[in-house]
């Protein structure tokens, strides 16, 4: 963990400062370069993203071309939520031990290995078994998002004032389904053949490669000299284990990482199994993609709207609780209209509401998280909450599958020739049903005080007693 130090502060001089030094000493300051630290996370973020989902789109292309199996091509997207189900915990305490500096540069240069790794195949002539090397660079990628997945609450409660965080955390934390955007569209404009596969995979390192260089250059302290915010001088302040047992022990957190952990989980379950559920019912992939598209889409533009609203209003636990009675509803729909066919339309509609809702609310919830978990690290509390969400995510999978049942072969399937279609009515049932017990459990039992701005208030009011003059600057970078 790294320790806070105020600029020209220590331990030897500080009981000899005079009162108008250690009230300088006190002020928050706000620097021009938090904004590059939030660009360089939010890059690294996307490019992982890519890297997550590019084999995705063109999955059939890459199986061909690769000889493998559809189900070894699904591995290569399900080993980010395996590996980052099982390292979750070991990327927390990186992330509150080493610092965010070495923790962001730490995931870019493994994204960066992950992505070079995956070209080997195309490269070297004659390459026995090309899966090992595919799937060993999407765990070093999977180890990477592991690092930057947690990292916004934390660099918007260390770098960024009071009114600024929700919207910081917003920007970082929509880089990431971004990413997914740019592969559903890149992977199918790269790949019209096996031949292009090289190329693909190429044009997937190049930014990896960018965004490694710039974290390694442009990154120069996890904290800066002074802090934002009275809260920010005390984030972080309990240690890994202990933080832990804080937030085993406190019921508000426990409920809304149970419950928005599970949004989470069937958010992923959504993401992966939409085609499968789309074709059975007659339609295309090419729309499964827009469909896919849209939902990410609205998801930002719902975020970039409703985070500053509520940086405003600091209205954490009645946006959450609305966000997601609204992303119940909309699976609801979801569920009931992606049974029956010729309903683009309104299939288009419920996505995009989905991951309008769904998306918007995302970073919201972890600013609350942060709030009813504080003195707890943000790193530790914001990443729980996506380990759960990561693990609910495969078991909701896992059953989704399960309860599907083949049926014979339906004139308007458009399932993957030679192949029965699979029965998703109860699956989809069941993630509406899933969706609207986490939203009814957090609406009826989450209730909670805002620790972190209760901190800073009062630490504010006490500064200001002491330097009635003293109020947050702005410096340069």
């Amino acid at each position: 963990m790294e320790p806070r130090t105020m600029a020209g502060q220590t331990g030897a001089d500080t009981g000899l400062a005079k009162p108008g030094a250690l009230c300088a000493q006190q002020g928050h300051r706000t620097y021009a370069r938090r904004w590059v630290f939030l660009l360089i996370v939010s890059l690294v973020s996307c490019s992982n993203a890519m890297l997550w989902l590019s084999f995705a789109p063109v999955a059939d292309i890459i199986a061909e071309h690769f000889v493998l199996s559809m189900v070894q091509i699904n591995w290569l997207s399900l080993v980010y939520l395996v590996v980052s189900t099982l390292f979750g915990v070991v990327a927390i305490w990186v992330l509150d031990s080493v610092g965010l500096r070495g923790a962001t540069i730490l995931g870019a240069w493994l994204n960066f290995a992950g992505s070079v790794l995956r070209v080997v195949p195309c490269v070297v002539v004659g390459t026995q078994n090309p899966f090992a090397f595919l799937m060993g660079g999407q765990s070093l990628c999977a180890l990477a998002q592991s690092l930057v997945i947690f990292s916004p609450a934390k660099v918007a409660a260390l770098w960024f004032p009071q009114h600024q965080r929700a919207t910081a955390n917003m920007l970082a934390t929509i880089s990431n389904p971004l990413g997914v955007l740019v592969a559903n569209v890149l992977s199918p404009a790269l790949v019209k053949e096996g031949e292009d596969i090289p190329l693909m995979l190429g044009v997937y390192a190049i930014p990896a490669g960018v965004v490694c260089l710039l974290s390694t250059i442009c990154l120069r302290e996890s904290v800066p000299p002074t802090p934002p915010s009275a809260g920010a001088t005390s984030s972080t302040s309990e240690k890994f284990l202990d933080g832990l047992k804080l937030l085993v022990q406190n019921k508000a957190y426990v409920i809304l990482a149970v419950c928005f952990g599970g949004c989470l989980g069937i958010s992923y379950s959504f993401s992966t199994l939409l085609q499968q559920i789309l074709c059975a019912s007659g339609y295309s992939n090419g729309f499964s993609g827009l469909c896919g598209a849209l939902s990410i889409a609205f998801g930002i533009l719902g975020a970039l709207a409703f985070s500053p609203y509520v940086d405003r209003t600091k209205h954490f636990t009645e946006a959450t609780k609305i966000g997601l009675c609204l992303v119940s509803l909309a699976c609801m729909a979801f569920a009931l209209v992606s049974l029956l066919q010729g309903q683009m339309f309104a299939l288009a509609t419920t996505c995009s509401l989905l991951g309008l809702f769904g998306l918007a609310v995302t970073p919201v919830a972890m600013e609350l998280a942060v709030e009813c978990s504080f003195p707890v690290g943000e790193g530790a509390a914001v990443g729980l909450i996506f380990v759960l969400g990561q693990a609910e995510g495969i078991l909701i999978m896992l059953a989704m599958i399960a309860l599907t049942v083949q049926c014979p072969e339906q004139f308007f399937s458009t399932c993957q020739q030679g192949e029965d279609p699979l029965d998703w009515t109860v699956s989809v049932l069941l993630m509406a049903g899933l969706c609207n017990l986490f939203s009814c459990i957090l609406v009826l039992f989450f209730h909670t005080s805002y620790r972190h701005l209760q901190a800073e208030s009062g630490k504010s009011s006490s500064t200001q007693n002491a330097c009635p003059g003293a109020k947050d600057q702005e410096s340069p970078p």
